[in-house]
């Protein structure tokens, strides 16, 4: 699915925020962080005349005039297929997890950056691994309080021209060439979504959990909108414009808890606990939906 994310290039999703037509494409951009900027590639770490000059994502979607990507993309399959078989591997035993989802651009010392810290600690504590896109500004908030709550600080990171890598504070960290893989590992293993201040990448991974939740292909999944400033504006939308024209029902409003209260956000993603009903993300390990 957030970059929960944002996706206009400053969010959840892993990247700083920037008009990616604007950027130089075979240039890293410099760290968030002040450091030397990197391109991430799925494993790989590359910089200077190793950064390619578009991303695996753009190569899969781009329209050809010719007839080379019939021999090209059944191979792309294959590599397809060992993401999802690396993110399985990976994520399968992590327990109870909640994904975070922000702006990027949101550093420390920010007040979103600071609730967003002690959110992560707090549901940590509750017995739940954290995870986020493993970039810069709320993702960083989220893994950092992870860590201080004693829970799993996990980060999903993504293949950008503008990718810094993950976070410091990332201690399971798994990257990503495919968006649409990537998504898959966020729904598949998180009990439940955290929303914070976040760009076009945050609404995707937002808008994305409320259609699984809307269609029943994901149940008992609580969604979080933190920031009643930030985000009644859109609630506000959907009630007026939306409901209001009998594109959704009443009941789609209901589909998530909009407050500035961190207590309700704990209590309404509730404790980690397994399938069985009992212990902890840090007590037994667990797998994700099935």
């Amino acid at each position: 699915m957030t970059r929960a994310t944002d996706g206009s290039a400053g969010d959840g999703m892993g990247a700083p925020a920037g008009d990616p037509a604007a950027e130089s494409a075979d240039v890293p951009a410099a760290d968030p962080a002040g450091g030397p900027g990197f391109y991430s590639k799925g494993p790989l770490r590359l910089s200077g005349d190793q950064v390619p000059e578009t991303t695996t994502d753009q190569r899969l979607l781009e329209s050809k005039s010719g007839t080379d990507w019939v021999h090209e993309d059944p191979w792309r399959v294959m590599r397809i297929q060992a993401e999802f078989v690396e993110g399985f591997g990976s994520l399968a035993e992590i327990g109870p997890a909640v994904s975070i989802f922000g702006s990027a651009r949101l550093k420390a010392g920010t007040q979103a950056y600071a609730d967003t810290r002690e959110i992560a600690r707090r549901i940590a504590e509750n017995g739940n691994a954290i995870i986020t896109g493993g970039g810069p500004g709320i993702m960083e908030a989220g893994n950092l309080g992870a860590c201080e709550g004693g829970g799993v600080s996990i980060g999903l990171g993504i293949e950008l021209p503008f990718e810094t890598g993950l976070n410091e504070h990332v201690e399971l960290g798994v990257n990503f060439r495919y968006f649409f893989v990537r998504k898959t590992m966020f729904l598949k293993y998180s009990r439940g979504f955290v929303v914070m201040s976040g760009g076009l990448g945050t609404l995707d991974e937002l808008f994305e959990a409320f259609t699984m939740v809307q269609t029943g292909k994901i149940t008992s999944f609580p969604i979080v909108l933190f920031g009643t400033d930030y985000w009644s504006g859109l609630v506000d939308w959907m009630r007026g414009t939306l409901l209001a024209a009998g594109t959704i029902s009443a009941a789609d409003l209901d589909m998530f808890t909009l407050t500035d209260d961190i207590d309700e956000v704990v209590a309404a993603i509730g404790p980690g606990t397994h399938p069985n009903g009992v212990g902890s993300a840090a007590s037994k390990p667990a797998g994700g939906r099935a």
